[in-house]
């Protein structure tokens, strides 16, 4: 199974796809894992990941760190995943990786993904909703928000559940919370 979570920053979408990947844990046979692809870049970088720290602490999650080549994640058939979050992710392989060929993006993030989700119980994705400010942006930033909104779309075409959460209320668009 696999599940897109979205939503703006500071939406509450962390919150409930650590407790959708917890619900989805309670009916499996296997471990329950945290992705954090997060670079803990300057002071507010390490504070965002302290804070998401202390959320998830005593929920029993695995935590991996994971801030590139997300095909490198293998799991069991009774496994949940979480992957917090995919703007991070993006950036890191865009970034640090200086990877900038569209099609190799695609095949580097949304490839590996997916086959995970085949071969465990669930895979719940957090991304975030970036598109809606109407500025305009240096080319490096155009491309980031463009690939962003293509492996959002290839998800969300693939995902079993797409849910949009906006100030804590999660709006199913596609499947249902009960799935």
């Amino acid at each position: 199974m696999l599940n897109l979570v979205i939503g703006q920053s500071a939406s509450g979408k962390s919150e409930y796809a650590e407790n959708l990947a917890r619900k989805l844990y309670e009916n499996s046979a296997g471990r329950l894992y945290y992705v954090a692809t997060m670079n803990p870049y300057g002071e507010d970088g390490l504070r965002r990941i302290e804070r998401h720290r202390r959320m998830r602490r005593g929920k029993g999650f695995e935590t991996i760190e994971r801030q590139t080549d997300i095909g490198g994640i293998t799991g069991e058939r009774g496994d949940v995943f979480l992957i917090e979050c995919m703007s991070n992710l993006l950036a890191n392989e865009m970034f640090d990786n200086h990877e900038k060929e569209e099609d190799v993006l695609l095949r580097k993030i949304v490839v590996p993904i997916v086959k995970l989700s085949e071969k465990v119980s669930s895979v719940t994705v957090v991304t975030n909703d970036v598109f809606a400010d109407g500025r305009e942006y240096a080319t490096d930033t155009k491309l980031y928000r463009k690939m962003l909104g293509r492996i959002n779309v290839e998800l969300a075409k693939l995902a079993d559940n797409v849910v949009e959460v906006t100030a804590g209320v999660p709006v199913y668009i596609k499947g249902s919370e009960d799935a």
